[in-house]
């Protein structure tokens, strides 16, 4: 007998939830996508949510290791530095990446609001 989870009000099958649907890792991101973020961004004068993309995008870290970055490991001095290196929590090393001239000017900006 079939389980009666399966079933819908009038005894037919229910259609699976993710029927169609792209499971698994999914594609990234092409530099069309992270242009139009990036605009939207700026259109919409959120500095801080551009600085933390940018960012992301340039060190390519998990989410978890990202918002957990402070001003001073990628602006010493009220300036942001060209290379930065961040410890990931989930394997303890060290990640060295290089700002992009974007990422720089956000956060410069994000320092002087």
């Amino acid at each position: 007998m079939e389980n009666v989870n399966e079933l819908g009000a009038a005894g037919e099958k229910r259609r699976p939830w993710n029927k169609g649907k792209l499971i698994g890792a999914k594609p990234p991101l092409t530099p069309k996508h992270v242009w139009s973020i990036r605009t939207r961004l700026q259109l919409e004068g959120r500095k801080r949510d551009l600085a933390l993309f940018n960012l992301a995008i340039d060190s390519k870290l998990r989410g978890r290791d990202v918002v957990s970055i402070r001003v001073e490991d990628v602006a010493a001095r009220g300036c942001a530095l060209d290379r930065a290196t961040v410890r990931q929590k989930k394997t303890g090393r060290p990640v060295k990446f290089e700002l992009s001239e974007q990422t720089r000017q956000a956060d410069d900006a994000l320092g002087d609001a």
